[in-house]
């Protein structure tokens, strides 16, 4: 008998794989007038108003007790303030490109973690497909690999490769807990609340001296799109897959992240793709397919 067509996950799995791509463009734009820790901060308060109205309407708004705002405040702490929040303080200094390439390093580290602590069967396939991925993506960008040598990267890289540690955690996190919850705008908005008190404490620490008035609509824009689309509805969606399928079925759609972003540099910043890029994407795709392809049960 074959199995029903979820749609609800494909929709999602698509929604995090498009917007999320979209996200690397939009910060880039965000943090050119706006400090970042305050570019992660403000987001994550826009945020939290719209999940705050949408629960409200639903009736949906509910103290749960200490231990889920425990939870709620460890995946807040890893997935947002950590990875959304140093990503962000990353690109300023480093070029979307080769943040959404080094990003792709999350299935790598996902698939290992799941494996290590028992959560994931090790597979010649599932190595195989990520490894093959993880090239596709590199393939793209290897004549920029120099740019790693350089200093002014050094402060960049340090914060996303702190970033990529917070995800990885936080996404092993939510699957090794497997702790079913009906209510995903609820606990995604005790998670934004949270991120966003931290992150304005971190913004005043490190930018508190920061010129309002320079900020310019382009950029307050970008955070508003990074609000509504990349934390409420890309998040949502993600929370949602992760039910549905392994933790590293849906961080492999990071490699996805980095062919959009490339792509939106090339219609927004007249960037150039060549043969080289062509190439990479059958190997994204190849990479992909290997890792997620499974046998029909007869």
């Amino acid at each position: 008998m074959k199995e029903k067509l979820d749609v609800r996950l494909i929709v999602s799995l698509l929604a995090v794989a498009i917007i999320w791509g979209t996200t690397y463009l939009g910060i880039r734009i965000a943090v050119e007038t706006i400090p970042p820790w305050f570019v992660a901060a403000i987001r994550q308060t826009i945020a939290s108003a719209i999940l705050l109205i949408i629960l409200i309407r639903r009736n949906e708004l509910s103290w749960k007790g200490w231990p889920y705002l425990r939870r709620q405040m460890i995946l807040g702490s890893l997935m947002l303030v950590v990875a959304n929040g140093m990503t962000t303080v990353a690109e300023q200094s480093i070029p979307s490109g080769l943040t959404s390439l080094l990003n792709a390093l999350n299935p790598i580290f996902v698939f290992l973690g799941c494996v290590l602590i028992g959560l994931q069967k090790p597979s010649w396939k599932g190595f195989l497909g990520v490894i093959v991925g993880f090239i596709g993506v590199a393939f793209i960008f290897r004549d920029g690999f120099s740019a790693l040598l350089d200093p002014n990267y050094k402060t960049g890289i340090l914060f996303l490769c702190a970033a990529i540690s917070g995800w990885t955690i936080g996404t092993i996190y939510v699957k090794k807990s497997n702790q079913k919850s009906d209510q995903i705008f609820l606990d995604l908005f005790y998670q934004f609340v949270f991120s966003a008190v931290v992150q304005f404490v971190l913004a005043f620490i490190f930018s508190g001296d920061a010129d309002v008035s320079s900020w310019t609509g382009r950029s307050l824009l970008a955070v508003v799109y990074l609000a509504l689309f990349g934390s409420v509805i890309a998040f949502f969606c993600y929370h949602y897959a992760l039910k549905k399928v392994t933790a590293t079925e849906v961080s492999v759609l990071s490699y996805f992240n980095t062919v959009i972003a490339l792509f939106l540099g090339w219609l927004i910043l007249d960037e150039v793709i060549t043969f080289d890029i062509v190439i990479a994407t059958a190997l994204i795709i190849l990479g992909v397919f290997i890792t997620n392809y499974k046998k029909q049960k007869t």
